[in-house]
């Protein structure tokens, strides 16, 4: 078997293994929908009081939050993906039989990931999107042109993320526990992505400092391609920058802990 035909085995059955626990999709569905109604009431009170926070009108900041419940999950915001089977794998050794595979670690893992992040964004995204926009007056662009520049944005948020939580998996090499690690890229990812608040509506320096952080890439991005707020072009340029960054990061930790591995005798 070829490896592109290899990833692609490892993509398609990451994405039947999330298929096949429909429970946890539809309680999945019903939790996000709640939280976007939550947020939506959090946020019409407080566009309320000022009509244009962060540069958007209302319909925009109510839009963003539904962008962000049918990303949520596929992007692993929370995590929630691949990083606590391969921190567990590693933590038992198992990942030593992962290393003589005849693939790459890091691609394995992004495969499978893609896989999931797929299904996630049609199982589990689109319905609370679709629910938001029934219900909502949303800002929507009406030209197809729009919609396939965002899911390019979504796709180069879905690498960034995937980079971001295989280096937060690849600690467990070095940690005896990786607890605190993971919950803490979850904290940060939940705040720096945008997930409770739009990064444009935090002033001055610090406003600036998040945006240009990874993590902006990862959900304010997208969300203002599809608003009509940020330039496709740059956007992707952007996150295509921290994808190739983190992804070198994350090989050149993969080499490091593999020589770790190889000279305990893993």
């Amino acid at each position: 078997m070829g490896s592109g035909r290899l990833y692609a085995a490892v993509a398609a059955g990451g994405f039947r293994r999330y298929a096949t626990y429909r429970a946890a999709m539809l309680a999945g569905i019903f939790t996000n929908t709640v939280f976007g109604l939550i947020l939506v009431y959090t946020y019409v009170a407080l566009w309320d009081e000022r009509p244009h926070l962060g540069g958007y009108d209302q319909a925009q900041a109510i839009t963003y939050v539904w962008i962000g419940q049918a990303l949520f999950k596929t992007l692993g915001i929370s995590g929630g993906g691949f990083e606590d089977e391969l921190m567990e794998r590693i933590r038992t050794g198992d990942v030593a039989v992962d290393l003589y595979r005849p693939a790459d670690l890091q691609l394995w893992w992004m495969a499978a990931d893609g896989g999931r992040a797929l299904f996630e964004l049609f199982a589990r995204g689109v319905p609370p999107f679709v629910i938001g926009a029934l219900f909502f007056p949303l800002a929507l662009p009406g030209d197809v042109a729009a919609w396939a520049a965002f899911l390019v944005a979504v796709a180069l948020a879905w690498v960034v993320g995937f980079a971001i939580r295989y280096l937060v998996a690849l600690s467990a090499f070095w940690l005896i526990d990786g607890t605190g690690v993971v919950q803490m890229s979850w904290f940060v990812g939940w705040f720096c992505s945008g997930m409770m608040l739009p990064l444009n509506v935090f002033p001055g320096v610090f406003g600036d400092v998040v945006r240009m952080l990874p993590w902006s890439s990862v959900l304010q991005a997208p969300a203002d391609v599809l608003l009509g707020e940020a330039d496709p072009l740059g956007t992707y340029a952007f996150q295509a920058a921290w994808a190739v960054g983190l992804l070198a990061a994350g090989r050149l930790l993969q080499s490091l802990a593999t020589r770790r591995v190889v000279v305990q005798g893993g």
